[in-house]
């Protein structure tokens, strides 16, 4: 049976938001095609009438991710105008956040299988690294541009390696204590 272009498209959209979710929890090599097509609910023959290869979709389901990652930091900064880096740090920094692996930051859960990846991958990192730089520049205090900019660097630096070691150790209050060592970091770093 033909399925129609409306159709096709759709699928194509399922399966990259399905490999955006499955990548960050089990890596880029820790799903095979036959179980990313089973999951977004296709069979694996139709994978290459979507995609030139897995590598194609990586790209692809990486910005899609990086995408969903700023569209959260952009929730949490709505709820609270009044301190918007404050509202994405407690966000970013939380346990439940820590424990998100399908939906949580691409950056800790993806960053070092980006770094081994084409120049396609890469180039979605880095999109989306320049997009949370961007946000992080808006929120913290006033300052000349080059200060600014190393600011924004310093606090996303704080921010992944906290959430990212939280996850790699067994003992909860070390996970914990990782990420409010981070917290109170980043709001020293942005009044300063």
């Amino acid at each position: 049976m033909r399925v129609s272009r409306i159709q096709a498209a759709e699928n194509r959209e399922t399966v990259i938001n399905v490999a955006s979710r499955l990548f960050r929890a089990r890596g880029f090599d820790g799903i095979g095609l036959k179980d990313l097509m089973s999951a977004a609910g296709l069979t694996q023959g139709g994978f290459y009438k979507q995609f030139a290869s897995k590598e194609d979709l990586t790209a692809l389901a990486s910005r899609r991710a990086l995408e969903s990652a700023s569209r959260r930091w952009s929730d949490a900064a709505a709820e609270n105008s009044d301190d918007p880096l404050g509202a994405v740090v407690a966000f970013y920094l939380s346990a439940d956040h820590r424990e998100e692996k399908m939906d949580g930051c691409p950056i800790v859960a993806l960053g070092s299988d980006a770094a081994r990846q084409g120049p396609d991958v890469k180039a979605a990192f880095e999109a989306g690294i320049k997009a949370h730089l961007e946000v992080l520049g808006r929120f913290i205090a006033e300052t000349d541009g080059e200060e600014s900019k190393g600011k924004a660097m310093a606090i996303l630096s704080t921010m992944v390696g906290a959430v990212t070691l939280s996850r790699v150790v067994n003992d909860p209050d070390l996970a914990q204590a990782f990420l409010d060592a981070a917290v109170e970091q980043v709001r020293k770093r942005a009044a300063a």
